[in-house]
């Protein structure tokens, strides 16, 4: 097939069709005008490095081992912002997102596979996203949690309607509602009175015992499936696409340092927000006796108490809102971006939506359905583990691909940053098998 064909096969079959280089970038000769035009998938990343899920694993590893696993929160975020840079620079380089890409370069079973381990990200993240929305609405307003799962299933669905009007008008209500997240974390950690040193000095000093010890080593899994999801490789893939750059070599430099900042930026607010949650649970929990905090709906209960002042529970469930909310809008793109890359399914954009959101919610509503309310931390904390394990199966087609010259032409990863990038994907792969092994010997 010549050049010429591919790239009219390229052209006719964009990510995100509705999306697919709609937002204008001014041409200002202004660094920030044109910054800000880039500004929006790094966010929308973002918010699956703050969703539910990390909340319990945060708030379980906080609970019971202080501030150990901050460092643990610091490399996972590192790790993040490799992973999605090598995203964002293989939707800019090749105009394909990591789902089509896949589907084009493996075979039919492969590809299937894929698509399956995918869907099962989607799924598992879905939970944590739709059981955190379903809890904060039981603690705010006294709505069960089943019918609480109905309404998040609902709701955001209306949110993506907005869509309609211009892929902006979703950027600006993520990043509303991340500004929500971060103003009530920042009153919770004035509220709590942190050790600063001890924070500090734990974020940058892993302690062995975070490998040698198996009930941490779950718990820091989880934490890493909780921050590094593979979903969001294919999603920011595709999501950076729908910026009108230049198709040229010169206009693709540009838009991929623009989209880096965007990146980094938005990660850097995500791990203030990941590290304050474990830092107020260690804070409040840990350092008044209580180890055993791993359900969201007892951290609510407790904090205000413990604290000592009346809102702070308040501020913790209207965060969590915002974080289901939020988390659960870019899970419904990611679904569409999976579906539409591995499967080529072509519908209409709602009922695209329709189908992808249906994928992730039966299997939650019958978990919430069958475990109840009891149940939903250690489904919370399970689920960031299943992340974690399909997470390999995302980094390894994206590290071949950006490193393939024929696919990425002066875009290809870097002898050092191919190395890295290895290094990253060896090191998810390892701290998953250790513990698959750790379960199978029962520790």
């Amino acid at each position: 097939m010549s050049t010429e064909v591919v790239s009219r096969v390229v052209l006719a079959e964009p990510s995100l069709p509705e999306v697919h280089a709609s937002v204008r970038i001014s041409r200002s000769p202004l660094y920030w005008r044109r910054l800000l035009g880039f500004l929006g998938p790094g966010f929308l990343i973002s918010v699956g490095y703050m969703d539910p899920g990390n909340w319990a694993t945060d708030i379980a590893g906080g609970s019971r081992f202080g501030y150990t696993l901050l460092f643990v929160i610091m490399a996972s975020n590192l790790m993040a912002i490799l992973l999605q840079s090598l995203s964002l620079k293989l939707g800019l380089a090749t105009d394909r997102d990591l789902a089509q890409l896949c589907h084009e370069n493996y075979g039919p079973k492969a590809s299937f596979a894929l698509w399956v381990l995918a869907e099962i990200a989607i799924a598992a993240c879905d939970l944590a996203e739709v059981i955190g929305s379903a809890i904060a609405l039981l603690l705010l307003f006294h709505i069960p949690l089943f019918y609480g799962v109905l309404i998040t299933a609902v709701d955001v669905l209306v949110i993506l309607l907005l869509q309609r009007w211009g892929f902006r008008y979703v950027e600006g209500v993520v990043i509303t509602l991340i500004g929500t997240i971060i103003a009530m974390f920042g009153l919770q950690m004035f509220l709590s009175r942190p050790e600063y040193w001890p924070v500090l000095r734990n974020l940058v000093i892993p302690a062995p015992a975070i490998v040698t010890n198996p009930d941490m080593l779950y718990i820091a899994i989880g934490i890493l499936g909780a921050t590094v999801m593979p979903h969001n490789l294919y999603l920011h893939s595709s999501i950076v696409q729908s910026r009108n750059y230049k198709r040229t070599p010169e206009g693709k430099r540009e838009a991929l340092h623009m989209a880096n900042v965007d990146s980094a930026l938005a990660l850097t607010i995500a791990l203030f927000v990941n590290a304050a949650i474990l830092i107020v649970a260690s804070a409040v929990f840990h350092r008044g006796g209580y180890f055993d905090v791993a359900a969201i709906q007892d951290a609510f209960k407790m904090l205000s108490p413990l604290v000592g002042a009346a809102g702070a529970s308040t501020l913790f469930a209207v965060a969590l809102l915002a974080s289901g909310q939020n988390s659960s809008i870019t899970g419904t793109l990611a679904g569409q971006v999976v579906m539409e890359g591995f499967i080529h399914i072509r519908l209409s954009p709602w009922l695209r939506r329709l189908v992808t959101r249906s994928l992730a919610i039966i299997p939650t509503i019958i978990v919430v359905a069958v475990a109840g309310e009891r149940g939903t931390e250690k489904l919370l904390i399970l689920s960031q583990v299943i992340l974690s394990l399909q997470l390999s199966f995302a980094v390894v087609p994206l590290v071949i691909f950006t490193s393939d010259r024929a696919k990425m032409g002066e875009f290809v990863n870097s002898r050092g940053m191919k190395a890295l990038a290895w290094f990253t994907a060896v090191l998810i792969a390892g701290l998953n098998a250790w513990l698959l092994i750790q379960t199978a010997m029962g520790r």
